[in-house]
């Protein structure tokens, strides 16, 4: 008699798989020389500012500042009072999103369906380069 497998075993499985490490680093390149990627959780975003041309920079609890660039759709981001930030792939809302990794950003609207675009979380700023950013950028 074949076993049954419950579909919330599969799913936890694949959930698991999911955050399993990955090694994105080129051919011979030790993980020593590789940088460290630098995650925020999504519910702990404080606050977040428009920058030029689809950039969206995002603070969150330890005053870190992330760079995300949007992949077009992202419309009316400088107009924005409030979004939601959201892992791309096989996470919770409120997960942990690293540099390199996709999110989803969802907007709000009161006149228009809410409109969700993609975005690629570029980096985490240092001190100086939050300093350097015009003030109409800094979160």
């Amino acid at each position: 008699m074949p076993r049954m497998i419950s579909p919330a075993a599969v799913a936890l499985a694949m959930l698991t798989a999911a955050c399993a490490p990955t090694d994105t680093g080129a051919p011979g390149e030790s993980a020593a020389a590789r940088p460290e990627r630098q995650c925020f959780s999504a519910d702990q975003v404080r606050n977040f500012r428009a920058g030029d041309h689809g950039q969206l920079y995002v603070r969150a609890l330890r005053d870190q500042v992330f760079e995300l660039n949007s992949s077009g759709g992202c419309t009316d981001l400088d107009f924005a009072q409030q979004l939601a930030i959201t892992p791309d792939v096989g996470a919770l809302a409120g997960g942990r999103i690293c540099t390199g990794e996709w999110a989803r950003i969802t907007l709000p609207a009161s006149s228009a369906p809410i409109r969700t675009c993609r975005a690629r979380v570029s980096r985490m700023l240092t001190e100086a380069e939050v300093a350097a950013l015009p003030s109409a950028h800094r979160p």
